[in-house]
């Protein structure tokens, strides 16, 4: 994105699946983050570091989600029920827009990122047992395919690209950077609609 987007006018150039309806599941570990873009002049992408004493991907930068819980009619409710869980964000708050594609987690999980509108200013908090901050980073930055560095990595006989990316104090990198990336990728330049 090279100049700024006011937020409707950031969707209007944005292509995006629906996502599935009615809910299924596929076969495999399977897991869902939000991807909360806040509702505000500058429109924002919504972060957070998880905590430090997590077992996995400790102290990384995140989406707000996890894995499916058996009571989850759908992957989309647990990318809403972990954002509530972890940051307080009020799930009926949360104007759903689409997904994007599935990504695969170092740790063998098929996610799927949902993303979603915000209001802006909500009184969120951070379930300290699982995030330790959040913060927001500009969305017209987040989209700058120009911020990313790849790093190609030979991992089981496969070699994999990993995403990098800096912001303030914040190392954003791995599935994190790669759903950003992508994210910005969707978003077609208004010269050509």
């Amino acid at each position: 994105m090279n100049s700024p987007y006011p937020l409707d006018d950031f969707l209007a150039h944005f292509q995006l699946q629906l996502p599935r309806l009615p809910c299924h599941f596929g076969a495999g570990r399977q897991a869902a983050v939000l991807v909360p873009v806040v509702n505000r002049a500058q429109p924002g992408l919504l972060l957070t570091r998880r905590a430090r004493s997590l077992r996995n991907h400790a102290g990384q930068v995140a989406f707000p989600g996890g894995m499916r819980d058996e009571t989850d009619r759908c992957l989309l409710e647990t990318a809403l029920r972990e954002a509530q869980e972890e940051i307080a964000l009020p799930r009926d708050l949360v104007r759903v827009i689409g997904q994007l594609p599935t990504v695969t987690s170092s740790t063998g999980f098929q996610v799927i990122p949902y993303l979603g509108i915000v209001p802006a200013d909500l009184p969120l908090s951070a379930n300290k047992s699982e995030v330790e901050s959040i913060f927001e980073m500009p969305l017209q930055l987040a989209l700058d395919t120009a911020r990313y560095t790849a790093l190609e990595i030979n991992h089981d006989g496969q070699t994999r690209r990993l995403w990098f990316s800096q912001f303030d104090q914040y190392l954003i990198w791995g599935m994190t950077a790669g759903i950003i990336r992508q994210l910005s990728l969707q978003v077609v330049p208004a010269s050509v609609t």
